[in-house]
């Protein structure tokens, strides 16, 4: 007679707490059931752990890039492809309101928006929102992607997909990996740039956002518009 692994009445002792009230579980033990749906075969409580110790929080653990999350013994491809599908689940969630038609009235709409896909994001990427005399969002659409410091965009590729959609505003939207949000100087030169450009179409630029994992910086909010 074969004997259950120790830790198949464990996980199902988690799930029936899950059932009875998800608050009851620590972190680690929300992350254990997370493991276990890809490592199904394997006691997951140590790996839980040590994620946690290293990233700090369940946030800092599904926020890290693939190459951070490989340095953790035990965490393997078919994770990483579990966490990429989990991110994209949730940048998609977030971008619900492109469908929704949401009103980007505040600074920090568009950044939870962008910090959602680009946030954990290991190169630079440049995106824009755009939105119509309402400032009802239209689109949300990659303009470019670089490498770890810079990304390439170029005015007419911005102007056209604007006109392409008719839209009377424009966000500009972009992330630095390294973490810290404030504009560099070639940033604002950019900025400046693509201002004068969508003036002379008619056409708007409401504000340029820069997104890292948990912070962000708003030109408009910074009186730089």
């Amino acid at each position: 007679m074969t004997t259950a692994p120790h830790y198949h009445g464990h996980r199902k002792r988690l799930r029936e707490r899950l059932a009875r009230n998800p608050r009851e579980l620590s972190d680690y033990e929300v992350l254990e059931l997370v493991l276990g749906y890809v490592l199904v075969r394997q006691d997951t409580k140590p790996l839980a752990k040590e994620l946690l110790k290293k990233f700090g929080t369940l946030r800092g653990v599904f926020a890290a890039r693939g190459e951070e999350l490989r340095q953790v013994a035990g965490f393997g491809p078919a994770l990483e492809a579990y966490w990429s599908l989990w991110r994209e689940c949730t940048a998609r969630m977030k971008e619900a309101p492109v469908q929704e038609r949401a009103v980007l009235s505040r600074p920090e709409a568009v950044a939870e928006l962008a910090m959602a896909r680009l946030g954990s994001s290991s190169t630079e990427e440049f995106w824009l929102a755009l939105v119509d005399n309402k400032n009802r969002l239209m689109a949300w659409e990659q303009v470019s992607r670089g490498t770890v410091d810079r990304t390439t965009v170029y005015a007419r590729e911005v102007l056209a997909l604007a006109l392409g959609w008719s839209a009377s505003g424009i966000i500009l939207v972009h992330n630095h990996p390294g973490g810290d949000p404030r504009p560099s100087a070639q940033d604002r030169e950019l900025t400046k740039l693509l201002v004068r450009a969508a003036g002379d179409l008619g056409l708007r630029i409401l504000d340029h956002v820069i997104v890292a994992e948990e912070r962000y910086f708003s030109f408009q909010a910074q009186g730089l518009l």
